[in-house]
């Protein structure tokens, strides 16, 4: 565990309250450990790497972060590609996390189509796993990958937030040149 404390933050959004977990990072930037749908940060803490797991956490009245999540429910779905994020696991699902950075929004993958995104095209359920062990919801967008043939699949924070997202995203996202 960090002995590192950890500050949250909670924030209304159109699908329901979001709360963030973020610590310092070598900069002194906030860096997100955990974030979802929740207005309970014990929700949160238990999917953070051990490794990384705060002692203690202190709420935060706001966070900086708490401005990106507004501009990206305002419309400006690219405002949460440049949050930083930590999280820590094997190297597939650290390597995964970092690929979700790069679906695009408004262009969901299929988990057969991520998986190869992460260069390994036959690990469809270990993609699958990825999404759904990532603890930063939002900033690595897990929603952005669907089941084969177009199903919503799962999604940690039920599957109305998922599909709020993707027509968010749908929406405001840049036209693909």
């Amino acid at each position: 565990m960090s002995t590192a404390p950890a500050r949250f933050a909670c924030v209304a959004t159109p699908p329901g309250p979001f709360t963030v977990v973020v610590t310092a990072g070598a900069d002194g930037e906030d860096v997100v450990l955990a974030s979802g749908w929740t207005d309970d940060v014990s929700d949160l803490l238990p999917v953070v790497h051990r490794s990384l797991r705060p002692t203690w956490v202190e709420r935060a009245e706001t966070l900086p972060v708490l401005d990106v999540v507004a501009a990206f429910t305002a419309g400006d779905v690219a405002a949460i590609d440049a949050v930083p994020v930590r999280q820590r696991s094997g190297p597939f699902l650290t390597d995964a996390w970092e690929v979700l950075r790069t679906v695009p929004a408004g262009q969901p993958d299929t988990y057969a189509e991520f998986a190869a995104r992460c260069g390994r095209p036959s690990a469809v359920r270990a993609a699958a796993g990825a999404c759904a062990r990532n603890a930063a919801a939002l900033f690595v967008p897990c929603h952005r990958v669907l089941a084969t043939g177009g199903g919503l699949g799962g999604f940690r924070w039920g599957t109305p937030v998922k599909r709020w997202l993707l027509d968010h995203e749908a929406e405001h996202a840049p036209v693909a040149a």
